[in-house]
């Protein structure tokens, strides 16, 4: 699908699209690791890195409510099997009630695709996995991650292509995060236990440190007067053609589809248009 025409569609940025100005640290801040040695002398780039002693992590410097933010990422290369670089929205009142946008990048054996985990939590519940495949090794350049949150919906787009999408359906009884500000959070973490393969493909320490980088972070809350057009509108027929694209090809694991799971009937929002 043409990058630059869905984007256009929905008002979005592509790879290469995204201009951020400044420095990546005036958006976000290091919580844990390297501090400010995680940060580029230019400013442009922060790196995350983990060994056996130690993850790392950031946080945007600002809360909020609906959004659209693009950050560009670079991988973990070679053997990140165990590794999980996520980036996520999420709401910092009490925990029962969270609200999270979940973007977890799970790492592999070298060769092997990356698995992009999604899920939504609203009001303290999640259990709307999805999981993707990427078209492209996200170890070799920066590609551009973006979730768009409005009043309406949440997309989830990967260089500038949607590849999840789910509606605001609160007037039929689903939760959906709407009422909470939420910070953008990334951190690099060890996960074996679940990750890779279902936890079977152990992180392999003498490959360490292990190193996701991050560049062109940009959010527009969508109260702002900047906020691009097409913002906060559904997207049209060639935006569904593109994400149906991605679902088609990539997606490949869907909680709406697991019978196993759902043995009495799916959850309803997956029957809702």
């Amino acid at each position: 699908m043409a990058c630059a025409l869905v984007a256009l569609v929905l008002g979005l940025c592509c790879v290469g699209g995204a201009r951020a100005t400044g420095r990546i640290d005036e958006g976000l801040e290091v919580m844990w690791g390297d501090g400010p040695r995680s940060v580029s002398p230019d400013g442009q780039v922060m790196a995350l890195s983990l060994d056996h002693t130690s993850g790392s992590g950031w946080r945007s410097k600002n809360t909020y409510l609906f959004a659209r933010v693009d950050l560009q990422i670079k991988l973990v290369a070679n053997n990140s099997a165990g590794t999980v670089p996520p980036c996520y929205f999420m709401s910092e009142g009490e925990w029962d009630i969270h609200d999270e946008v979940d973007l977890e990048f799970l790492g592999n054996v070298t060769g092997q695709p990356y698995t992009l985990h999604t899920n939504v939590f609203a009001n303290g519940t999640g259990g709307k996995e999805q999981q993707f495949h990427l078209w492209f090794d996200p170890t070799t350049d920066f590609h551009t991650y973006s979730i768009v949150w409005t009043s309406q919906h949440i997309l989830v787009l990967v260089d500038g292509t949607p590849i999840r999408e789910m509606k605001n359906h609160a007037d039929k009884g689903i939760a959906y995060p709407s009422s909470q500000r939420m910070r953008l959070y990334g951190s690099l973490w060890n996960a074996d236990d679940w990750a890779t393969q279902g936890g079977r493909v152990k992180t392999d320490w003498s490959q360490a440190p292990f190193v996701a980088r991050y560049r062109n972070f940009t959010a527009t809350e969508a109260a702002s007067s900047s906020s691009p057009a097409g913002y906060d509108q559904q997207m049209d027929a060639t935006a569904q053609q593109a994400m149906k694209w991605a679902r088609d090809n990539y997606m490949v694991y869907d909680y709406c589809a697991d019978s196993k799971r759902f043995p009495q009937g799916f959850p309803p929002e997956c029957s809702m248009p």
